[in-house]
């Protein structure tokens, strides 16, 4: 049997975020021999989000606070979440979310999504819609503003 510890897991800062989106993370779900969910602890700092507000097509995300108070942003305004929350983020507009600590302490989550691939993820804030297929040499983030026609540059 594989297991994991939520609550021990040691997550690892990504470098190279910007300021705000300072959460560290350890991915789960290999070390469980996932394949069809991903399963990642999130840790929150006071002050830092763990990703821009988004809603994602193709794959549904849950979230499953572990230790603290985090922040929740949804489209009918925020919550304040406490340990042992579960919240489900469905598939498009409906879904979307963005998590930050406001509070004094540290704050853990567990993510976890289905992995169906093509993903796509759209920023409202930001107006940007990324895209994640099979091939990860075809991964993109756009703008929407730089949107061409059907048949730009096809003779």
């Amino acid at each position: 049997m594989r297991r994991a510890n939520a609550l021990a897991a040691d997550v690892e800062y990504p470098t190279g975020r910007p300021t705000g989106y300072g959460a560290g993370f350890a991915e789960l779900g290999p070390g469980l021999g996932a394949s069809a969910v991903g399963v990642s602890v999130c840790e929150l700092p006071p002050g830092e989000s763990s990703y821009p507000y988004h809603y994602e097509y193709g794959n549904e995300e849950w979230l499953i606070v572990v230790a603290g108070h985090p922040t929740l942003r949804h489209p009918g305004g925020e919550d304040e979440l406490e340990p042992g929350d579960v919240v489900c983020f469905p598939v498009g507009p409906e879904g979307a979310h963005k998590l930050t600590n406001r509070s004094d302490a540290p704050a853990r989550v567990l993510f976890l999504s289905t992995k169906h691939r093509p993903g796509v993820a759209v920023y409202p804030d930001s107006d940007k819609v990324g895209l994640w297929p099979e091939d990860d040499r075809d991964q993109i983030m756009v703008s929407r503003a730089g949107a061409v026609d059907y048949w730009d540059g096809e003779r």
